[in-house]
């Protein structure tokens, strides 16, 4: 992939100010290459929707810009501040860049606003009648404001994983990063989860989304990122990648997508 310093890529949907630059990210799990000198560059307010093969490196490549991996090589920039130099408090730089995974990871003694004001009032030290008016605003918006109070299994797996994104959005990062939000829910419940995202997206947060959704990425998406063996193999605008892929890569795995598609109808 050429360098592109200047450029947030292909569709981008941002403002033009770089939020986040990615250049030749490498990582390996002993003898196994996951990340193959990945190089990316992040728009203010883009959408960037990560999908291919389960083992292509996708969530991986996720938990590197959130430090929960290490990288081998390579380096991560995060408006203009390096953050894969030796001695990166990333403590702080989680609470620039939020993430929200498969699973909730919510306390179970805890209530709904409970889990929500942990970060703000613990790490952040913000004073607690203003978080709290923040954390909720925020449910307020997600359709949870009567579940304040509510514990964990109280909840649906839907209405679990929206906490889970208040959680992370009470932190005011600059970018979020989502990693298969919808892959242990039910069906039903995938749609309401869904539906906030893209109400994130209309309001200009910088997303990265790692999906299995194809409807929802074709919707949400200012770019496609087509991810096969630790590599960038396509880019595009989701318009031009869904209906012609260049690679036939991308082609082999959208048709298999359609396939099972409609094999479940």
């Amino acid at each position: 992939m050429n360098d592109t310093d200047n450029q947030p890529g292909p569709a981008g949907g941002g403002n033009g100010a770089r939020v986040l630059r990615i250049r030749d990210l490498v990582k390996s799990f002993g003898e196994r290459r996951i990340l193959d000198g990945i190089s990316l560059d992040v728009s203010q307010g883009e959408v960037l929707v990560v999908i291919g093969p389960s083992g292509c490196g996708k969530s991986t490549l996720l938990r590197c810009l959130n430090g929960l991996e290490p990288i081998d090589s390579g380096e991560i920039e995060l408006k203009g501040e390096v953050i894969t130099r030796p001695g990166t408090d990333w403590n702080r730089v989680r609470q620039r860049v939020g993430m929200v995974f498969q699973n909730y990871e919510l306390f179970p003694h805890l209530n709904v606003l409970g889990n929500v004001l942990l970060g703000p009032v613990k790490v952040q030290r913000r004073k607690r009648p203003e978080a709290e008016r923040d954390a909720l605003s925020w449910l307020e918006r997600v359709g949870l404001a009567d579940r304040a109070s509510s514990f964990p299994r109280q909840l649906s797996g839907g209405q679990k994983q929206r906490v889970a994104i208040v959680r992370a959005l009470t932190m005011s990062p600059e970018i979020m990063l989502f990693d298969e939000v919808t892959a242990s829910l039910d069906p039903e419940m995938v749609r309401e989860v869904l539906d906030v995202m893209l109400g994130l997206a209309r309001q200009g947060l910088t997303m990265i989304i790692v999906t299995h959704e194809m409807a929802f990425a074709r919707a949400v998406a200012d770019r496609i990122i087509f991810m096969d063996e630790g590599a960038i193999v396509e880019q595009s605008a989701p318009d031009g990648f869904f209906e012609s892929p260049e690679s036939e890569r991308a082609r082999r795995f959208l048709n298999i997508f359609e396939f099972s598609e409609k094999r479940r109808e």
